[in-house]
């Protein structure tokens, strides 16, 4: 039985760590029949040795979605290698130290402006610089974590969360005339190097373990990975704009 990737080509981004969830999504992508290709920044050669960890072997490429020539490139290195694309993964968040940790009020422009520039309007610049490869329609993925609440910590990330969220509902208006679907994973919190870059970040996963309707483990980044894959595959044919939920039901829960 094939799988329900089998013949898609996919790009991936942020895998960092054999903990990230956008390695569980490569492994279960290429598990399900999928060819993908990793990016990586702003070292390549550490994506490389983890992507050793893979169930079958693949390129990585740098890429900084905030250089334009590195973006610019991007279709053809990719085209050379799997000739088009039928998925994206964007698994991209980055905030300055100084714009985490409970120092909202005192964040200066230039921080926050890395933030969104980093972790949301790079949702369109990957998915432009893809576009020319997804010919025939085709599925971005991003990654998210519940904008709709101000969390402990987590301070202008929320905001280019929000920022993030609202970037995929206007590209899946303006690209589904082109059969290419956008939409979300909003993961609960795991322990991934992105988490342990938050300061106070056990404050913020803490409440998981008393609100969550389903057990919550930080350790397990599988069921987000899984979400992606199946977003990524001909499952969702009509699900544009969505942000669909891992987080052990958290989100419908009041206080």
């Amino acid at each position: 039985m094939s799988g329900i990737l089998e013949g898609k080509r996919v790009l991936i981004s942020g895998v960092l760590l054999e903990s990230s969830i956008a390695f569980h999504a490569a492994k279960q992508a290429q598990e399900q029949g999928a060819e993908i290709i990793l990016t990586a920044f702003p070292r390549p050669t550490l994506t490389e040795r983890i992507a050793k960890k893979l169930p079958k072997p693949t390129k990585v490429i740098e890429l900084d979605v905030t250089n334009a020539e590195h973006l610019a490139r991007v279709a053809d290195v990719v085209g050379e290698e799997l000739g088009g694309l039928d998925g994206v993964v964007h698994s991209i968040g980055f905030a300055p130290p100084d714009a985490l940790g409970g120092n909202f009020l005192n964040t200066p422009f230039e921080s926050v402006a890395t933030a969104m520039h980093v972790s949301a309007f790079s949702l369109k610049s990957l998915t432009m610089a893809c576009l020319p490869l997804m010919q025939n329609g085709g599925s971005v993925v991003g990654l998210t974590f519940d904008a709709s609440f101000a969390w402990p910590q987590y301070d202008w990330m929320g905001p280019a969360k929000a920022a993030l969220e609202a970037t995929s509902r206007y590209l899946a208006r303006d690209l589904g005339k082109q059969n290419i679907r956008c939409n979300l994973v909003s993961a609960g919190p795991l322990g991934s190097m992105a988490a342990k870059s938050i300061p106070g970040f056990s404050e913020l996963a803490s409440v998981w373990d008393d609100r969550s309707p389903l057990e919550w483990d930080l350790n397990d980044p599988e069921p987000a990975g899984k979400a992606i894959v199946a977003l990524l595959s001909d499952w969702f044919p009509k699900t544009t704009g969505e942000i669909v939920h891992v987080d052990g039901g958290l989100h419908a829960i009041g206080a």
